[in-house]
């Protein structure tokens, strides 16, 4: 069946919204090469915010393809990837030794494995948590250190410590983190049909309005408490011995709601004995790279 004429006219709008992820990634790696750390930075944030919606219209528009999510991984390899690793080397490690590039090249190098571990475990489907820690979320970390450091709270309380070798510390555990099966949160879903709904609204609504009038003081902490939100949760649950009831990377109503979606069951025996994966059938292709 051929798709509606609207369908057929926004097609290109994902995939542009995925090229203009790219060009602020570009565009962050040539600024943190020429020593303008706080553009990168935020030019990084831009790519964040870009990446959330290409995926976003794929599928309002229902015109989600396996060439958008491909697309989508490789720029955000880059974006999330390479400009915020070009960050800290520029930042920290320049003036190092000779073989400070490899904390630079081993960060790199999990960001892809994330990015090809999603594509092959998640990307097509709806989802309630991520299974590490999403590259967008790793590169904006470490890419809203330096406008956080130029902070009056921050030269007021903050600037004595060795932030040189904390950030490369940081760098590695983040590489770890998206590499590892800590499970992190998806944005919740917004509405008025439910008070958890509701709820989720006016938190997001809160964080949107920090997001925008103090961003310095903002994006930073938020995210390191996103880290460690999930690192922590994870820790507790295995000290608990506890099994989530459903799939946790799958969101069941979600999908469920969508042209008869089949439900996939957990075999936790299969994890116990760490089967290898098998990805699912592509029902309907969507996008996202995290």
């Amino acid at each position: 069946m051929r798709r509606p004429r609207l369908q057929q006219g926004v097609i290109i709008i994902p995939s542009a919204l995925t090229l203009g992820n790219l060009f602020f990634g570009v565009w962050a790696i040539v600024s943190a090469a020429s020593g303008d750390f706080l553009r990168a930075g935020w030019l990084i944030v831009f790519a964040g915010i870009f990446d959330t919606l290409d995926g976003r219209v794929a599928r309002a528009t229902q015109t989600g393809s396996r060439f958008g999510e491909e697309l989508d991984s490789l720029v955000d390899a880059i974006s999330f990837g390479v400009a915020p690793a070009m960050i800290m080397y520029h930042l920290f490690l320049a003036q190092s030794d000779s073989w400070g590039w490899v904390a630079v090249f081993f960060y790199i190098t999990a960001a892809v494995i994330r990015l090809a571990r999603f594509n092959v475990e998640q990307a097509g489907h709806a989802k309630v948590a991520f299974h590490g820690l999403p590259s967008p979320s790793a590169g904006m970390t470490l890419a809203t250190f330096y406008p956080f450091s130029q902070t009056d709270f921050f030269q007021t309380y903050l600037a004595h410590w060795r932030w040189p070798e904390l950030m490369i510390g940081l760098m590695l555990v983040i590489a770890f983190l998206m590499m590892s099966h800590v499970l992190y949160p998806v944005v919740p879903k917004i509405g008025f049909r439910t008070r958890r709904h509701i709820l989720n609204g006016l938190f997001l609504g809160t964080m949107v309005i920090l997001a925008i009038t103090i961003p310095r003081l903002f994006f930073f902490p938020a995210l390191v408490g996103y880290l460690g939100y999930g690192v922590l949760k994870w820790t507790l649950l295995g000290f608990l011995e506890r099994m989530p009831d459903r799939d946790p990377m799958y969101d069941e109503e979600e999908e469920a709601d969508e042209a008869g979606a089949e439900l996939r069951d957990i075999d936790y025996g299969a994890i116990s004995h760490v089967e290898p994966l098998h990805p699912r059938r592509f029902r309907r292709p969507g996008r996202g790279g995290h």
